[in-house]
């Protein structure tokens, strides 16, 4: 931490999603341990969950998987075609999907949003490691779904660029729960958005590269903390006197942060405070583009996984089996 007023997202999660915490998230480019969320190499088999990591709530259990929903772990195509091909139904169907869950006011998502959010990030991990076959994909993919496949391979591959591979006993001492309710995990946002001004797709595109919306619970190895990852002096700085492990108040917390370091007028300055990297800046500005250019991308994100990098590859750590 270069100032007080820096934060360090925890490791790195590639959330690629969360970098605040070892799982698929940013990576805080400050202690190069910090682990970052990598996706499994296609056909890779998951991890054992630990505690907290599964469908625990009462939630309906795991359905098997249908035409249009992919197994947890089916095989990614590599040929652009194919592959253009795979992202544009798997994306048609999970947006139907998302569209059917938000109008049912189901407050826990259905399996086929799960597996097929799933399934999409896995593809984005596959194309974010290769620029050719990304481009070449997306030539082949409708104008929209081409801007957010670009968008999202460009987030996975900045925060890929972030992450080091974590031992099987730092895995182990990784603390993992199940989110929040997206619906109530938005509102905090929009509400902070109204008090602060900081665009709530922005605050929602913090968390997923830092904690995956929550999933990661652990502090980073630099000692950032909740699910925003804050340091404990910015905490007291900018925390308004609230809980850093309660998401309404940290997300409050993070709104007064980037406002008070350039938000919304200059987003590039007020994010490389909160993480001194390029690549995460970058990272957390596409996953918001995209959430702009389309809502619905917030339910698919909060459904995105926990991953890390191991010696041996990639390990998912949450999500079905």
């Amino acid at each position: 931490m270069r100032s007080a007023h820096v934060m360090i997202a925890a490791p790195l999660v590639v959330v690629l999603a969360g970098c605040a915490g070892v799982a698929d998230g940013a990576a805080a480019p400050r202690p190069p341990a910090q682990s970052a969320t990598r996706q499994a190499p296609p056909g890779a088999t998951p991890e054992p969950a630990a505690p907290g990591t599964g469908r625990e709530r009462g939630d309906d259990p795991p359905a098997a998987a249908g035409a249009d929903v992919p197994a947890p772990d089916a095989s990614i195509p590599t040929d652009p075609a194919e592959l253009a091909a795979a992202l544009e139904k798997t994306s048609t169907a999970l947006y139907a999907a998302i569209d059917r869950w938000t109008r049912s006011g189901q407050e826990r998502p259905p399996q086929d949003v799960v597996l097929l959010s799933l399934h999409q990030q896995r593809v984005y991990r596959v194309l974010a490691r290769d620029a050719a076959l990304a481009r070449r994909t997306a030539e082949r993919l409708p104008a929209r779904l081409a801007a957010e496949a670009r968008d999202n391979a460009k987030a996975v591959g900045s925060l890929l660029s972030l992450a080091r591979p974590i031992s099987a006993a730092r895995r182990k001492q990784m603390r993992l729960t199940e989110p929040l309710p997206a619906e109530r995990l938005r509102g905090y946002m929009t509400r902070a958005e109204k008090r602060f001004g900081v665009e709530w797709e922005v605050l929602a595109a913090v968390m997923l590269v830092e904690t995956k919306f929550g999933r990661v619970t652990s502090s980073s190895s630099a000692g950032a903390q909740g699910p925003m990852q804050f340091m404990p002096a910015t905490w007291g700085q900018y925390g308004l006197g609230g809980d850093v492990h309660d998401a309404r108040d940290a997300v409050l917390g993070a709104a007064n942060y980037l406002k008070a370091s350039g938000a919304p007028g200059d987003y590039r300055r007020a994010l490389f405070a909160y993480n001194h990297s390029g690549n995460y800046v970058d990272a957390v500005l596409a996953h918001a583009r995209q959430m702009r250019r389309d809502p619905r991308s917030f339910y698919a994100y909060y459904n995105w996984q926990v991953f890390v990098l191991s010696a041996k590859g990639d390990v998912r750590l949450t999500g079905p089996r």
